[in-house]
């Protein structure tokens, strides 16, 4: 699998235009509410969550925000592959011995951008990502950070999403075009809705356009308001 991530050679170009898009349609959640923690799941796997994750971060630290990643996908943490870390220490580590999460948060070669990394995958990711250590670590680095994205697993798959999705201000859902099954996407919202999850919107990605050899990244703000749909960019 290839991983790609935005570097400042490619500031210009359509995928940046397609995460600047989003990261200003999230900013403008913020209106009456403070959006700091936000967390990217996903209706299955590989519809690119993590990827999400990984460019918004930079599209938002290209801004002049200090942003932290978390990778909480404990199952099949890819946060490391992206940013190019290496993964035997992490959260998993920080949450089983109790250490402080400070020495877990690794510097990028992004500046503004910091990542902690999922670690060793262990055998309780689930009872982990809801423990109060997670929440002491998720309330501690947000006092910390302008903003905290959090990389979680798939949600209809695995209940991780959903114990997280009551730790944070927002939610954004991944949606692969074409891939994902219609029941499987309200599947992923009833869900959300469940938990009293604040849903920012869906990122449609990998929406292979008929007239055009990109991608397209479309962002829908949480209404059912046409009126209040954004097209994002082409993004290769």
């Amino acid at each position: 699998m290839a991983y790609s991530l935005i570097t400042l050679e490619q500031s210009k170009s359509p995928i940046s235009e397609a995460f600047r898009t989003l990261r200003t349609n999230v900013q403008f959640t913020s209106v009456d509410s403070e959006t700091k923690k936000i967390m990217v799941t996903s209706a299955g796997p590989r519809e690119g969550k993590s990827s999400t994750v990984a460019n918004l971060a930079v599209s938002m630290a290209q801004a002049g925000k200090s942003v932290l990643v978390i990778d909480a996908d404990l199952r099949n943490p890819t946060q490391h592959k992206l940013f190019g870390l290496d993964n035997w220490e992490g959260l998993s580590v920080a949450l089983v011995q109790d250490y402080d999460y400070q020495q877990y948060i690794r510097e990028t070669a992004v500046p503004g951008v910091s990542v902690i990394t999922g670690g060793p995958i262990p055998p309780n990711p689930a009872e982990l990502v809801g423990s109060h250590r997670m929440k002491r670590l998720i309330e501690g680095v947000s006092e910390q950070y302008d903003v905290v994205l959090i990389d979680t697993p798939p949600i209809v798959a695995v209940t991780d999403a959903a114990i997280l999705a009551q730790e944070v201000d927002g939610v954004i859902l991944v949606l692969a075009s074409g891939e994902v099954n219609k029941d499987f996407a309200q599947r992923a919202k009833e869900l959300l809705d469940k938990v009293g999850a604040k849903i920012l919107g869906a990122v449609l990605n990998k929406a292979d356009m008929k007239t055009s050899e990109y991608y397209y990244y479309y962002y829908y703000h949480g209404s059912n308001d046409p009126k209040k749909k954004h097209k994002g960019h082409k993004a290769r």
